[in-house]
C-alpha cells in the first residue's frame, strides 16, 4: 500500500477501506443534518428538468402549426404582396403574427427574416431592423444576408456608422466568392459616407485582391483609385 505523500490530503480515501467508510459516514451525517436543503435542491432540479421537457413539447407541438401558417403566407411574400404577407389575408396569419405568436419555433425565426425584408421594402426601417435582429441562422449565406440587410436599413436612415458595423459582420462571416464582394462594396460605400476614406480604400482593396474574378472588381478599382487621390496614396 502506498504511503500518503506530504501535501496530498485525502489520498487514503482511495487506498484504505476504513478511510472510505469514514467518508461515507460523514456524507450520511451531512445528509441527515441538511436533509431539507438537499431535498429542496434535488426537487428544484427535477422541476427544472420537467419544465424544460414541457417547454420543448409545447414548442414542438407549435412548430407544425407555425410551419403551415408560414407556408401559406410565403406565397404572398414571393408575389410581392407585402401588406398581405405581413398582416395576413383570407383568414391566414401574416408574418408579424407568426413571428410573435410562435416564439421559439423555427417558423417564428424565419418569419422574422421575411418580415424584416418586407418592412425594409416598405421603408419601415426601424421595424425592419427589429425583426432582422430577432432572426438568427447558422446558414452561412442567410446569416450574412440578414446582417447586410440591417446595414441597408441603417444606410436608408442616414446612419452610416451603424451600417458599417453590420456590413463588416456580413463581409467577415464565412467568406463567399459571390456575396462577400457585394458586402465589401456596401461596406466601402458606408465608410465613404462616414468620412472614413482610408477604411473605404482598404475595403475596395480587399475586393480587388481577394476576389479578382468578382464582377465587383471593375467598380472597386475605379472607386479605390478616386479615393486614393483624396487620402494621398
Amino acid at each position: 500500500m502506498s504511503k500518503k505523500n506530504a501535501g496530498e490530503p485525502g489520498i487514503e480515501i482511495i487506498e484504505t477501506p476504513e478511510a472510505l467508510a469514514g467518508q461515507i459516514n460523514k456524507a450520511e451525517a451531512f445528509f441527515i443534518k441538511n436533509r431539507k436543503v438537499v431535498l429542496g435542491i434535488g426537487g428544484a432540479i427535477l422541476v427544472a428538468i420537467v419544465a424544460f421537457a414541457g417547454y420543448r413539447f409545447y414548442i414542438d407541438s407549435q412548430e407544425g402549426t407555425a410551419q403551415n401558417a408560414l407556408a401559406s403566407v410565403v406565397y404572398d411574400f414571393e408575389a410581392d404582396s407585402l401588406q398581405k404577407a405581413l398582416n395576413g389575408s383570407g383568414g391566414n396569419e401574416g408574418l408579424l403574427s407568426i413571428a410573435d405568436s410562435y416564439k421559439g419555433t423555427d417558423a417564428s425565426n424565419l418569419a422574422n427574416f421575411y418580415a424584416g425584408v418586407a418592412l425594409l421594402k416598405q421603408g419601415k426601417y426601424d421595424e425592419a431592423i427589429d425583426h432582422l435582429k430577432s432572426f438568427s441562422s447558422s446558414d452561412l449565406l442567410i446569416h450574412a444576408r440578414a446582417q447586410s440587410l440591417i446595414g441597408d436599413a441603417y444606410m436608408e436612415k442616414n446612419q452610416a456608422a451603424e451600417a458599417i458595423s453590420y456590413y463588416q459582420k456580413a463581409a467577415d462571416y464565412e467568406k463567399n466568392e459571390y456575396f462577400t464582394p457585394v458586402y465589401l462594396m456596401k461596406l466601402a460605400l458606408a465608410q465613404e459616407k462616414a468620412g472614413k476614406a482610408a477604411d473605404a480604400v482598404a475595403s475596395y482593396k480587399r475586393v480587388v485582391e481577394d476576389f479578382p474574378l468578382s464582377t465587383e472588381v471593375v467598380n472597386a478599382k475605379k472607386y479605390m483609385g478616386l479615393l486614393e487621390g483624396q487620402v494621398g496614396k
